[in-house]
């Protein structure tokens, strides 16, 4: 389903218009929207569950520096031999040792390619990745990427400008490759099932990762919510659930469908739906941070939303 108002003109490529294709130069053009709001006042920070931004306390573990002793210092923090070489008494500073790796997986299976407002599904899950991508590594962390789709990605982590630009190039690669293998009633392209990238993304991360997942878990297969607690014991997960506007404000009435087998019919939709929060239903039990992201609301709206969970990693 194409979004009305990215339909491309005729005699144009029709898997090259806006909302449709994810160009990995818009991708790189979001690192100042990442950017955007965030200093010196958010860096040093950490986050606790339930969205709160706070401090981190204590001094650290890594040694920073040694200045002259001022009033109110903590005595344990005395540098005993910058204090005997100088007859002064000086202190040493500590900052937190804090190697940020995570890798963001890209849900880029069929049944995210759909869309009717602004944007596919799977072209806002990119967008959506690339802001948190950017904000982290402005932060000096370090970001891969996996994307589950007919044709596998997967990027270690690596930090700055280089690492994010084969992030955003991997993103658009694997996007344009999924738009060209989706023929409609085609059985061998059903969705296939998302623990196998989740294991992919997860060989990835080093200890202490982070795994973020974008996707509307429309199929996420047998045996999904097992591997996500597994790895949710071992590691920190995010999930994106990525909604499309017709999913939460479809009108009631008669609509036809066609299934990937072949079978084509006629569902009623009613004015009381499952949201799609639904899906997700239980995931906060396993400790898996979640949040929702409206595809018609648009990088500038998804730029705070990856400000708050940029805070819980």
């Amino acid at each position: 389903m194409v979004p009305a108002a990215a339909r491309p003109l005729p005699g144009t490529d029709p898997l090259k218009g806006p909302g449709i294709a994810v160009e990995a130069g818009a991708l790189m053009g979001l690192r100042h929207l990442a950017r955007r709001g965030a200093g010196a006042t958010s860096q040093g920070r950490s986050g606790l569950p339930g969205g709160i931004v706070t401090r981190r306390r204590g001094r650290g573990s890594e040694p920073d520096d040694v200045r002259l002793w001022a009033e109110g210092d903590d005595v344990r923090h005395i540098d005993r031999n910058a204090t005997a070489r100088t007859g002064t008494l000086h202190v040493r500073t500590h900052h937190e040792e804090r190697d940020r790796a995570v890798v963001l997986l890209a849900d880029i299976r069929p049944s995210m390619l759909v869309g009717t407002r602004r944007s596919l599904r799977s072209v806002a899950a990119a967008e959506a990745l690339a802001l948190l991508g950017w904000r982290i590594a402005g932060d000096g962390g370090r970001v891969g990427l996996c994307v589950a789709a007919p044709e596998p990605v997967a990027l270690p982590p690596r930090g700055g400008g280089r690492g994010m630009a084969a992030v955003c190039q991997g993103l658009a690669r694997a996007h344009d490759s999924a738009l060209a293998a989706a023929p409609h009633g085609d059985p061998a392209r059903a969705d296939p099932p998302l623990g196998p990238a989740l294991e992919r993304a997860r060989a990835l991360l080093p200890a202490g990762g982070h795994l973020v997942l974008a996707s509307a878990l429309d199929a996420p297969g047998d045996g999904f919510p097992e591997t996500l607690a597994a790895l949710a014991e071992r590691i920190s997960v995010s999930l994106i659930l990525v909604s499309d506007a017709f999913e939460r404000e479809a009108p009631p009435g008669l609509y036809p469908y066609a299934t990937p087998d072949g079978r084509r019919g006629t569902a009623r939709i009613g004015r009381e739906r499952p949201a799609p929060e639904e899906r997700i239903a239980g995931l906060a039990r396993l400790g898996v941070t979640t949040l929702r992201l409206d595809t018609e609301t648009g990088p500038e709206g998804f730029a705070p939303l990856m400000e708050r969970l940029d805070a819980v990693l």
